[in-house]
């Protein structure tokens, strides 16, 4: 049976400060550089908003560990910027072809095409450069192993192989098995990679490590499970993106190949397995079983 979250516990409030503190490294990150339109472009979407849950989990996976959130700020703002990046590119013409993101106009509409491209590659490049050059107080060996998890879920290994079978499968029947391995690469890896790097930099051991490597692919399908399913039930101006969008791309989601009803079950169950994994850590690991069960509530 899954944990439950302590009712003393205040996650409202966690959010929130997590994600003020998250918000102010961003500004911090992106100094005065030139040219100037290169830092606009990749400011506007690095600072456009959003949960932040993915440098939330990175935080609240080192605190677990033992370590000093402070010390995994850089690579918090690395994996958002990884993280921005991936949207970026997603919603340029030859991938997605989104004019939303956040609640406003995609990058390429504001900046083009081509800038939102190098906009994107800046990010992506700054990301290793933040972990490498900006973390201090953290053993060589310790960033070396988050750089790794880095490298993989950026490129062919995670987020490149799956956007690259998500977009060959448009338009055709997908099992649920293909399915879920483009989620796993997509959604899933850098949700992982975001509790593994905040972990690594606490100083978990492989007992703790291979745990949460079980609670992140829980909740990752979960996320991706709940996006399919907000897809269809809510709004543009709710979700702050293009809604409906999978249906007119054709794609394969969790409620087209499941039904709705199914799709939140296998959520609920995920988000369930998830929990259980961090039981032998009960006292450590309230702020991830509490953003566990806020990725199956959450309304956009």
């Amino acid at each position: 049976m899954a944990e439950a979250v302590s009712s003393s516990f205040d996650f409202p409030a966690y959010l929130a400060k997590s994600k003020k503190r998250v918000e102010q490294a961003l500004d911090e990150a992106l100094g005065p550089e030139r040219p100037e339109e290169l830092r606009d472009s990749m400011r506007y979407s690095l600072l456009a908003g959003g949960k932040r849950l993915r440098p939330i989990l990175c935080l609240s996976a080192c605190e677990m560990a033992g370590g000093d959130p402070e010390t995994a700020i850089p690579t918090a703002v690395a994996l958002e910027m990884i993280h921005t990046m991936s949207l970026i590119h997603d919603d340029l013409p030859a991938m997605d072809n989104d004019d939303l993101r956040r609640g406003r106009p995609t990058n390429h509409k504001v900046y083009g095409e081509a800038l939102a491209i190098l906009a994107g590659d800046a990010l992506l490049t700054r990301a290793f450069e933040m972990v490498s050059l900006r973390t201090e107080g953290v053993s060589p060996e310790r960033l070396l192993k988050v750089v790794a998890e880095l490298s993989l879920v950026s490129g062919a290994p995670g987020l490149v192989g799956g956007q690259v079978v998500d977009l060959t499968c448009e338009g055709k029947e997908v099992d649920l098995e293909t399915l879920e391995f483009i989620h796993l690469h997509k959604t899933g890896a850098l949700l992982k990679a975001c509790v593994t790097c905040g972990a690594l930099i606490g100083g978990a051991d492989n007992e703790l490590l291979n745990a949460l490597r079980t609670y992140a692919r829980g909740i990752g399908l979960a996320f991706q499970i709940i996006d399919d399913i907000l897809d269809v039930t809510a709004s543009s101006e709710v979700l702050g993106k293009t809604a409906g969008k999978d249906l007119i791309a054709d794609k394969t989601t969790y409620p087209k190949l499941l039904g709705l009803e199914e799709s939140r079950r296998r959520a609920n169950l995920l988000v369930a397995e998830a929990k259980t994994a961090l039981e032998p850590w009960k006292s450590k690991s309230t702020p991830l079983l509490a953003l566990a069960d806020y990725i199956t509530t959450r309304d956009r």
